[in-house]
């Protein structure tokens, strides 16, 4: 990640539109930790090891976004996902995501684009 330093000497990220590590996703029967964007930004799930796509998507507001495919009562959202809960939690062991934040929505929909572009997910968006 590409850092400097402002004229007040304070470090400042040049490049915070990274892909974070891929990282396990988490288990909320053990009080596992989302770490994604609070904005705008894109995710993707995959199945660790294998690597096979699982859903993509993009978001005004990533970590909520995310949360609504926690299954059970942890989860949020409103949105029509029930068959994407039942498979995140029947493979909850073996899917890992990552996540990027975004400057606005209309950069969000560009990274929802490319990833759509790869092809091979299990869900859409």
């Amino acid at each position: 990640m590409a850092r400097s330093l402002t004229r007040s000497g304070h470090e400042e990220v040049g490049d915070m539109y990274e892909w974070s590590d891929w990282l396990p996703f988490p288990n909320p029967a053990i009080g596992g930790y989302l770490h994604a964007p609070f904005g705008p930004g894109a995710y993707q799930l995959r199945v660790a090891g294998t690597n096979e796509r699982v859903l993509f998507g993009k978001s005004k507001n990533v970590a909520y976004r995310m949360t609504s495919l926690i299954p059970g009562p942890l989860g949020s959202g409103t949105r029509n996902n029930d068959q994407k809960r039942t498979y995140i939690a029947t493979h909850l062991r073996d899917l890992e995501y990552r996540t990027r934040a975004a400057v606005d929505g209309p950069e969000a929909a560009a990274l929802e684009r490319e990833l759509r572009g790869l092809g091979g997910w299990r869900f859409g968006t």
